[in-house]
């Protein structure tokens, strides 16, 4: 006769004649481990570990549609180029990401819930900051701007903020700049002390309205620093440019937008010649069959 094994003993605290579903899951072993927290064998992202999808999203100011049909996922750590002519909509898309445009169809979700719920975990640095450079206050007082949303306006900051806000401006080579007056900066200096407002809010999502416009060569080496830290830490960045280059050093997925989408996906899938001249109709010209030149008009 066979040996049968002797009966497995209940978890500790439940009575040896319990019913099966009255052991609690986190009791009764690694084998009790459900499809909801077990990744796919092959090490890919689970469904709930999406920080930004956009399901056939169209985004409209009033009757007039601006977007239609955008569709993608963005995982924590990754980062999407907004790639497309001046008014495909990258900016507007940018803003629907943060709720502040409505979408009229589709949906956009962000980390599982609609972007006015999320906005909490989403820093945004937009192409013109509304900060007057003539203002007297000092670059670690805009950092700090960047903790008020988590202490509230009426709080002072404590040491977890300091510390916040000095490991931000370290990040983007400023320290050295802390008492500095921000309007003394150039700037590229300026535009690293917003990212570095951004990044003291600790965002789970980073938007970034065309951070390289006008920046210099050291400038845009700590931005491209300080956005590869930010996805090390498992924080999606998405990043409008006109910047092919950009897209290629610090995005793993491009999306291709001129009203419609016209491509989403890695970037050495979507930024060819094919899809470029489509976005961008006559302003792309082909060189070498495997160079691309964008002209803006």
């Amino acid at each position: 006769m066979a040996d049968t094994a002797p009966p497995a003993s209940p978890p500790d605290g439940v009575p040896p004649d319990a019913p099966p579903e009255a052991v609690p899951p986190d009791a009764a072993g690694p084998q009790a481990a459900t499809s909801e927290t077990v990744g796919p064998e092959d090490g890919a992202p689970r469904e709930r570990d999406v920080t930004l999808r956009m399901e056939h999203a169209s985004i409209a100011y009033g009757d007039v549609p601006v977007l239609e049909k955008i569709h993608g996922i963005v995982h924590p750590g990754e980062a999407v180029a907004l790639i497309g002519p001046n008014g495909a909509g990258k900016s507007t898309l940018i803003k629907a990401i943060l709720g502040l445009v409505p979408v009229v169809r589709g949906r956009i979700e962000v980390l599982g819930r609609t972007p006015a719920l999320a906005r909490r975990d989403v820093a945004y640095v937009p192409q013109a900051d509304t900060l007057d450079p003539d203002f007297p206050v000092s670059v670690e007082q805009v950092v700090m701007m960047g903790r008020y949303r988590k202490i509230g306006w009426l709080r002072r900051p404590g040491r977890a903020d300091r510390t916040a806000a000095a490991e931000a401006l370290e990040q983007v080579g400023l320290t050295q700049r802390a008492r500095h007056r921000f309007g003394t900066l150039s700037g590229g200096q300026r535009q690293r002390v917003l990212l570095a407002r951004a990044i003291a809010a600790q965002p789970r999502l980073l938007l970034l309205d065309e951070p390289f416009n006008g920046v210099d060569a050291v400038s845009q080496h700590a931005l491209l620093e300080a956005i590869s830290v930010l996805k090390g830490r498992g924080a999606s960045v998405v990043i409008s440019t006109h910047d092919l280059a950009i897209a290629h050093l610090a995005c793993e997925e491009v999306c291709l937008l001129n009203r419609y989408q016209f491509g989403f996906g890695p970037a050495e899938e979507v930024l060819t010649p094919e899809c470029l001249r489509a976005t961008y109709g006559g302003h792309a010209l082909e060189l070498r069959g495997d160079r691309v030149i964008v002209a803006q008009s």
